[in-house]
């Protein structure tokens, strides 16, 4: 049964209009639209920071019927603007659930809207492409939303990972480690980093906009350039700090928009996508076994297909399965590699977690 009875409106970019009922707080939200196509981990997937400044549609039927529990998380809030769902539910099943979904996205105030055609909707922007939108259940005023969502900012061209990244350093696991990783936060997930630390690194986490000479003072033998939400154009801090990172010559592995950025520190740049990969189901080719991986993946832009394969100096080593989009490179000559999807896969299938045990034996072997 629903949780509400107050109506409630998602109001898109090209006017389409979606009437539904109220989830969550109540209040108005705006983003862009996007869609995930899992069917479980929705608690890992609000707190992922590469969703910031979005408005997300679960695509499965029920949405929080195992209810939340406090260390299903990837950051230390929900991330997403907003939550688009055809049954969103107050009421769960799971034990060790410390609060229902309802209780979750009202005490983090994200407002949502459930009863939406979602299959219908997800068509929608399957064939015109992502764009803005307005959930609002405090006002019925439709041509009021459809003014309101004209002024919301274009994630094209948007820097948002300062915006998700720590504002001060901290560390992780073993300290007596002689495997030490500087980790650039542009909006990691905390499984990403427990996956190195599982490894036995010790790992320090160094705020966005952190200088290459700040980072040194840890004295890393390895840098990881993490996922993160926005366009990775207009990151050219970021870019920079990849840059030097290459010249010193020391291991570097990029996930997500880590991944957009070292292709950009290489000349190679970056597009915004129709709408998307987003989901725990997307088969990936590794070129260099041969084998398919099924993984995680969220993320908006990507590689430039065709100047990337141009490149002399870079190697695809991943290629997506569905439309032959880059999933992953290496720098000839340099200890550098990346992926576009999520190897740690929380949620999702763990095919790709050798991906850090990789990074590890490469740190190793550069220290020897």
């Amino acid at each position: 049964m629903p949780s509400s009875s107050t109506p409630a409106l998602l109001v898109l970019a090209d006017g389409t209009v979606h009437q539904g009922l109220a989830f969550g707080a109540i209040g108005t939200t705006t983003g862009e639209i996007c869609f995930n196509t899992g069917m479980t981990g929705y608690q890992e997937v609000f707190t992922d920071p590469s969703y910031f400044g979005q408005i997300l549609i679960m695509n499965t039927a029920h949405v929080g019927n195992y209810g939340v529990k406090d260390l299903d998380v990837e950051s230390d809030s929900i991330k997403i603007s907003g939550l688009v769902g055809r049954n969103l539910e107050a009421l769960y099943s799971r034990r060790q659930a410390s609060a229902s979904l309802q209780a979750y996205l009202q005490e983090s105030g994200i407002v949502s809207i459930q009863g939406v055609d979602t299959r219908s909707l997800v068509a929608h922007i399957r064939t015109k492409g992502a764009m803005n939108c307005i959930i609002s259940s405090e006002t019925t005023d439709i041509e009021a939303l459809k003014k309101k969502v004209q002024a919301v900012p274009n994630m094209d061209g948007l820097e948002l990972a300062s915006k998700v990244s720590t504002l001060t350093a901290y560390e992780l696991g073993n300290t007596g480690s002689d495997i030490r990783i500087a980790v650039m936060d542009y909006g990691v997930k905390r499984n990403i980093l427990q996956c190195m630390v599982e490894r036995g690194a010790h790992v320090k986490v160094f705020p966005a906009r952190t200088s290459l000479q700040e980072v040194k003072q840890f004295q890393p033998n390895g840098y990881f350039i993490s996922n993160g939400p926005g366009d990775p154009a207009p990151m050219e801090y970021a870019v920079s700090m990849v840059k030097e990172v290459m010249k010193e010559g020391k291991p570097l592995f990029g996930i997500c928009l880590g991944h957009q950025l070292l292709a950009l520190a290489n000349g190679i740049p970056t597009f915004k996508m129709h709408h998307g990969h987003r989901g725990l189901n997307h088969p990936v080719k590794n070129l260099e076994t041969g084998r398919s991986e099924i993984t995680t993946q969220n993320h908006g832009f990507g590689v430039d297909p065709v100047a990337v394969k141009k490149a002399d100096h870079i190697q695809v080593t991943h290629v997506n399965l569905n439309d032959q989009s880059i999933e992953g490179i290496r720098v000839k000559g340099k200890p550098a590699f990346s992926v576009q999807y999520h190897p740690e896969a929380t949620p999702g299938p763990h095919d790709s977690r050798y991906l850090f045990d990789q990074f590890i034996e490469m740190i190793k072997s550069s220290k020897n």
